[in-house]
């Protein structure tokens, strides 16, 4: 399954995340910070997807009441079946 997002309130513009069996394969940002979330996006494969949810949802960035691994993880969820 892939997960094509765009995400609000950050500066990353677009979030593909591919899925097997409720697995994370890859995660693809477009803009933001490159290192981070290229490091980020490398630490998330092979994690279930509950899981990363677990450990992203609700972080902040600055006074941001979000942040792109808060939309990775909203990411997640909009594409739950």
């Amino acid at each position: 399954m892939i997960i094509d997002y765009v995400p609000r309130g950050v500066c990353s513009r677009k979030i593909t995340i591919e899925l097997k069996d409720d697995v994370i394969e890859s995660v693809k940002i477009l803009g933001g910070c490159s290192g981070n979330l290229q490091g980020l996006s490398n630490l998330l494969k092979g994690m279930n997807r509950q899981e990363a949810i677990r450990r992203l949802e609700g972080i902040r960035c600055g006074m941001k009441p979000t942040s792109c691994p808060d939309q990775i993880a909203r990411a997640l969820k909009s594409g739950a079946q």
